[in-house]
């Protein structure tokens, strides 16, 4: 996940970068309201979190001049105003989601995952409307089966999400952490090395149609055609 922090504070900037690239997610930082709006343009990152107190123009403002770019990206408002009428003020200015320091950070990561699942099946849905073939694969959008020339696949539910989630992103990596989540939603107890498993038995399965699976390493997977000769 990459995420965009507005924050003015320098050593809670740190602090955060430093927290949530341990966990796996990349942090990129901006400290001024105006900067904000360039960087996420620059950027496009899965989740702003967005401090209210800002110089240039202040939490509030940036918030509505992303809306008013027609900008999806998620926000949450991170700040210590905590009162109610704060919380809905954000809220009803577009905001995704809000929490109050001092907070916990595995609550504001569990928020920023949830934000992030929310935003990618949103993308998937409207994708899968509009783009449901790649190479020899069809998907169904409306009941989630697929098929290989015509004829359906014989998938488990577990690799079908993973399937349709490939298909949604034809022939664009997608991080084996994005689709941990999709394939074992809500699941904490299963180990995070299981989606490779569904990920070898999916590939047993489009042995044949001409589509493979492909590990690129540090990015995640892809759904790609495999070479002509290897299908000949």
């Amino acid at each position: 996940m990459h995420i965009l922090l507005v924050e003015d504070d320098p050593a809670m900037q740190t602090s955060l970068q430093r927290a949530l690239a341990r966990r796996g997610i990349h942090v990129s930082l901006c400290a001024d309201g105006l900067q904000a709006i360039a960087q996420w343009q620059a950027l496009r990152p899965d989740v702003i979190v967005l401090d209210l107190s800002l110089p240039g123009l202040d939490g509030l403002e940036v918030l509505a001049a992303l809306r008013a770019l027609q900008a999806t990206t998620p926000v949450l408002i991170l700040t210590a105003r905590s009162t109610v009428g704060d919380r809905v003020l954000g809220l009803n200015a577009g905001a995704d989601d809000y929490l109050a320091k001092p907070f916990d950070l595995d609550e504001l990561e569990a928020r920023l995952r949830a934000l992030e699942r929310r935003t990618l099946g949103g993308n998937q849905a409207a994708h899968a409307a509009h783009h449901t073939s790649f190479g020899t694969l069809r998907l169904d959008a409306a009941s989630g089966a697929v098929y290989h020339l015509g004829l359906p696949l014989d998938f488990t539910p577990r690799e079908r999400a993973l399937m349709q989630a490939l298909l949604a992103r034809p022939g664009q990596a997608i991080a084996k952490e994005r689709l941990y989540e999709l394939v074992f939603p809500g699941e904490v107890d299963v180990k995070y090395e299981a989606i490779e498993v569904v990920v070898y038995r999916l590939r047993k399965k489009l042995s044949g149609t001409g589509m493979d699976v492909v590990t690129l390493r540090g990015l995640g997977y892809l759904l790609k055609p495999t070479p002509a000769s290897a299908t000949a």
